[in-house]
């Protein structure tokens, strides 16, 4: 018989010692009622707490552990948990106990009419130094993508196995899954779910993480448009700037043969200027070409492994 499980839990967890063992608790409950066999992969993303030591401990051969050498950020965390996963359902949930495991079936259910299924916090319990900024976030980018939901960030997600293992995410990327998911042709679905306020440990995101949300968006939204064809961006930039300095440049040149002085006029040095500019937005729209077609190498090292030692490497 096949040990493949159907569900795979991916919970990436940095400095969450006093909450990994209650949510490994709540999730047995909840997945013990569900007639699908399944695994629980927890991501150490670099702890520097008793985080591992504490999974560790739990005595569940369903449970798998990756420990990472330092924090490389949630988005590492995930892409590697993805690659691990082998279930034909992948869910993904955050180990601050904010996200509540009985949530799970109704996930599993909404999965039969969606590629993925995205959770949304509509009664958020966080401050609201984090609650304004992700709605103007979570409006931009509803705008932007076209995908009708309402909470982009939310950790609390659902997948057929098939997506996860067509996304490739990396720096902050995570926020923005279901976008990406959206342009790779995937469907996207939501539901409400219940948020819990942090009881233990301390949030791992400040202020810093708006700049990040906005230059994200900027990266996903290039992503959508232009990933398989950056020179149509670059170049087309490039070529409008460089038409219009070689447009000055000719009229200048026709100035001159008619017997006016161009050397000390601005235009002359702007015509220069805009030639030169788009002749390497040009230049930029190649090397993009080269690299998207150049592959992509993980970011990540990997200190503990428990899918290598079950396999004896």
């Amino acid at each position: 018989m096949s040990n493949k499980p159907c569900i795979s839990i991916i919970i990436p967890v940095h400095n969450e010692e006093e909450n990994v063992l209650e949510l490994y608790e709540k999730l047995y409950s909840t997945l013990s009622l569900i007639e699908k066999t399944y695994e629980i992969i927890f991501i150490d993303d670099g702890s520097t707490d008793n985080t591992f030591e504490k999974i560790e401990s739990i005595k569940d051969c369903k449970v798998k552990v990756v420990r990472f050498q330092r924090n490389y950020g949630k988005a590492a965390a995930l892409s590697c948990g993805f690659k691990k996963s082998k279930g034909d359902i992948v869910i993904t949930l955050d180990g601050d106990l904010q996200d509540d495991p009985k949530e799970i079936p109704r996930f599993i259910n909404e999965l039969k009419k969606y590629d993925m299924v995205s959770g949304w916090k509509s009664k958020r319990q966080d401050p609201i130094s984090k609650t304004l900024p992700s709605k103007f976030f979570n409006w931009l980018t509803r705008f932007i993508s076209g995908v009708k939901i309402n909470d982009f960030n939310c950790g609390y997600k659902a997948y057929n196995n098939y997506v996860v293992k067509n996304i490739n995410i990396y720096g902050e990327l995570h926020r923005y899954i279901p976008a990406l998911a959206h342009w790779k042709g995937y469907t996207v679905g939501e539901i409400e779910v219940e948020h819990h306020p942090r009881i233990h440990g301390e949030s791992k995101y400040g202020v810093e993480r708006l700049l990040k949300g906005l230059l994200d968006l900027i990266t996903v939204t290039f992503l959508m448009m232009y990933k398989k064809r950056p020179l149509h961006m670059f170049g087309g930039i490039g070529f409008l700037l460089g038409f219009t300095g070689v447009f000055i440049s000719v009229y200048l040149v026709f100035l001159w043969i008619t017997g006016v002085e161009i050397g000390n006029r601005p235009l002359f040095m702007l015509g220069i200027l805009l030639t030169v500019i788009g002749a390497q937005f040009v230049s930029l729209g190649l090397i993009g070409e080269l690299i998207t077609n150049s592959r992509n190498n993980d970011d990540y090292i990997i200190k503990y492994d428990s899918y290598e030692l079950e396999n004896g490497r």
